[in-house]
This record gives C-alpha cells, structure tokens and sequence, in this order.
C-alpha cells in the first residue's frame, strides 16, 4: 500500500486550505459588492445624452440594459457613434421595459415627454431620472409627484451645476454660519444660444418651441438658478415672481425668449437670476450675499469669499471635493436606489424641484401679464 510522507500530508493540507480560504475571500467579496444598478434610456432627442454615453463605461456599478428611441435613424447613429449592441435598441418604451427589468429610466426626451415617460415608470414600479428642469408646468410637476407617492418610485432631477465643488462649498459657508443670515443670491447661467453653438438639429428643435420646451432660455437656463436658491433657503417658497425676458435675436428664436431675468422676493432675502442664450461665452456662477460675508463661485470648482471675521481680504480657494455619492448622477442615482441617500430637499430630489416648477410657472405667467406673480406654498 502506498503510503505519504508527513511532510507530503502536511503541504497538501496547507495549500488546500490556502486555496479554500482564496475561494470564500473571493466569494465573500462579490456578496459584498451589490449588483450593478440597470439603467434604461428614454429618448435620443436631448443632446446631454451625449455626456451620459460617454460616462457610463466608467461607472462599474451601473449597467445599461436599453435605449427606447422611435427615430431607428437617430439610434442607429448614436449606437454606431459609441458601439453599442443593436440588442439594446427598441422603438417603443414600455416594449423596453418589459425586456429589460431596468431598475431607473434616464429620461433624454424632449421636457414636455418628462411626464408621459415618469407615467409609464410608474406603471411599472421603476425609478425615473430627467434632464432638467422637472416638467413644463407646475401642474405637471403636481401630477408627476403624485405618481411618485402612489407608485412608490424615486423621481430625481439631472442639473449639472449639482455636480460643481463650488455650489456645496458656498451652501456649506451659508449652512455653517460663515457669512450670516442670506440677503441676496444672484445667479448666472448662460451661453451663446442653441443656433451658435450649434446643438444637434433634433434638440435644437423641440428647444426652441414652447411647447416642448415650456420656454426658451426663461426655463433651459432659468431653471438652474432658481433651483439652486430653493436649494440654499431650504425649500421656502417666494412671496412673489417677477420675470421680464428679451427677444434679441428673433431671426434665430422666433417663438421665444433668448433673455431672461427672474426676481424672487422671500421674507428676509431677493434673488436676481439670470439666464441666456445672448451671452457671449458661456458661463455659470452665483454670488451669495449674507449679512456677514459673501461667497462668490468661480466656474465648478473655485470660490470666492469674503469673511469680515475671519479674513481681511476677499480670497480665492479651490473647493473641497463632494463625496463619491454626491459626485455625479450616476453614482447619486445609484445611491438612492440602494438607500445610502434620502433624496429629500437637496438640488435634484423631486421636493425641491416641484417648487422650482411653480416658480417657473409663475415666471412665465409674470411675463405673460406683464405683473408680478404672488405665491403661496403649494398644498401637500
């Protein structure tokens, strides 16, 4: 009978276990890494879709399982522009969803489409994030925040400006104290306009029409502005809205505005808001007066401050970085989806963005009547 040498029994033993312990290790660390999050695509049409497809391959923790897209021309471009499977295309949504199980749509539609595609994901029990800004009326936003409720479905909003260093670093110096009780925030956010930029024909179109887009620059630029004051005054409703827009360029925007300014007046504070398709560069920044100091934001990441108590001169500081979950929208949706992040009163969480919707609203209606809007908190 063969026998094994005790040194032999020994190694054996060892390598055994050390290959056991490799394997639980390994099994222990896929348990612990949840599965990626399935994201689904609605619409082609919005060109920030662009970003988004870029962005996706560095985000292991997200999946992209379809694209609903009724344009198979527009759809075939974009998948051949970044190589994406023909499996991941259909023509219709709710074909998509039944597919695919996703677990959030991505809205890139037009903003009249936001409510139609939040409708169908609610039918379905599935998360929805949008471009900017919520809706077209405040009706909408209404209805749109009754289906979340009812459905039980997380509605988040997509502004890039949630994203900059610069915005949470001067909301911290408010929150901390550092410049006192806010009197004034103006805020501007612009560029060149769609035409000279030259956005792709097929946003470029829903853009400039009302009905589609609910405005011009009033609501593609205004929006960011006013949801970064409802941000900073912690969800407090204006007592009035007073809006006046521009028509510079009626050769390139026939149906609406390209020049837009929003006063919000709010018991100890005013907001001066701007937003244009006239500027000649792009540009966004807000300046934030408090009754101590100022924070003043210098593109995404630099600010500006002036603090009597603390500092003589006004002085010019990189902000600090977000946290990984606050970073971007990817890792913010998946962190909601997961539970780490409650997305209630922060810049893309529905509450805030239902009460930009009646500002906006409110805005468009002042231009309209040519008189200043008085708000009251919507009913909950």
């Amino acid at each position: 009978m063969l026998r094994l040498c005790p040194c032999f029994s020994l190694r054996c033993t060892r390598m055994l276990l050390l290959a056991l312990l490799i394997a639980v290790s390994g099994m222990l660390r896929a348990q612990a890494q949840p599965a990626p999050t399935r994201v689904a695509i609605v619409g082609l049409v919005h060109g920030h879709i662009g970003g988004f497809l870029h962005a996706i391959p560095l985000h292991h923790d997200v999946q992209l399982v379809g694209i609903a897209e009724p344009d198979t021309a527009l759809a075939a471009s974009y998948a051949k522009r970044f190589n994406l499977p023909a499996s991941l295309l259909y023509t219709d949504t709710e074909t998509m969803i039944k597919a695919t199980h996703p677990q959030a749509l991505l809205v890139y539609t037009s903003i009249a489409g936001h409510r139609p595609a939040i409708e169908l994901a609610g039918k379905y029990g599935v998360s929805v994030m949008v471009e900017k800004p919520l809706t077209i009326s405040v009706g909408d936003a209404l209805a749109i925040r009754k289906i979340a409720r009812e459905d039980h479905i997380h509605v988040l909003v997509n502004y890039e400006t949630t994203w900059y260093t610069s915005n949470r670093a001067a909301y911290d110096a408010s929150e901390q104290g550092r410049i006192g009780e806010i009197r004034r925030i103006v805020v501007h956010d612009g560029h060149q306009g769609p035409a000279l930029i030259h956005v792709q024909q097929e946003f470029g179109k829903w853009l400039t029409d009302p009905v589609q887009n609910g405005a011009g620059a009033l609501y593609d630029f205004g929006c960011y502005g006013v949801d970064l004051t409802t941000w900073l005054l912690h969800g407090q409703t204006p007592i009035s809205v007073t809006a006046v827009v521009t028509h510079d360029q009626p050769d390139l925007y026939p149906k609406v505005e390209d020049d837009s300014t929003i006063l919000l007046v709010y018991p100890h504070t005013e907001a001066v808001i701007q937003g244009s398709w006239d500027w000649p560069f792009a540009r966004k920044d807000m300046e934030v007066y408090g009754a101590t100091g100022y924070a003043i934001t210098v593109g995404p990441s630099q600010i500006k401050l002036r603090l009597p108590k603390e500092m003589a001169e006004e002085e010019l500081a990189v902000a600090p970085p977000l946290a990984e979950d606050e970073s971007n929208s990817l890792s913010y949706l998946t962190a909601v989806l997961n539970g780490k992040i409650v997305d209630k009163g922060d810049l893309t969480a529905l509450d805030t963005n239902v009460i930009v919707m009646q500002i906006l609203d409110a805005a468009r209606d002042s231009v309209r009547t040519g008189k200043s809007v008085m708000l009251t908190p919507l009913p909950e």
